[in-house]
């Protein structure tokens, strides 16, 4: 911390360009971009580091030294977490399409339950009707057997 106090941001420099534009890859700790800052006393003098651009009016304690060889590594920890992510998210997306599917299949599986359900429903309507035309003949026959019974009983009296 009584590092942080004696520094200030730094100048632009030719050395400092590629590290300039890697500084909008590294965000600090409040989510913004971090900015470069050189140490101006203490036992890192000269040293540049990432630090908050909204240094000192914040809580934020961004401090992260610039190193040459850090700058590979940055990238591939950067490049590690986008494909951490970009797995994450397929297997969110797998997830999801296989859920989508059991819906689909349940669905389908359903409709045909219910498809089902019709053609018995309907076998049973089509059996009460022929029933139904049975009795209806077997009662028209019995009326006119009646009625022809009651005709020669007329007659014979």
């Amino acid at each position: 911390m009584s590092a942080r106090k004696g520094c200030s941001t730094g100048s632009g420099s030719s050395s400092n360009s590629s590290r300039r534009l890697l500084q909008h890859r590294v965000k600090c700790n409040c989510g913004n971009d971090a900015v470069i800052r050189t140490v101006k006393n203490g036992p890192n003098v000269g040293s540049e580091f990432y630090g908050c651009p909204l240094w000192p009016d914040t809580k934020c304690e961004m401090f992260k030294l610039i190193d040459g060889s850090n700058d590979v590594e940055d990238l591939q920890v950067q490049l590690l977490e986008k494909n951490t992510t970009i797995a994450e998210m397929e297997v969110v997306q797998k997830l999801k399409d296989d859920k989508i599917k059991k819906l689909q299949k349940k669905k389908k599986g359903s409709l045909e339950e219910e498809f089902n359900d019709l053609k018995c429903e309907m076998s049973k309507l089509t059996v009460d009707m022929v029933k139904e035309k049975t009795i209806k003949a077997n009662l028209q026959l019995a009326l006119i057997i009646v009625c022809v019974f009651f005709i020669i009983m007329y007659y014979l009296k």
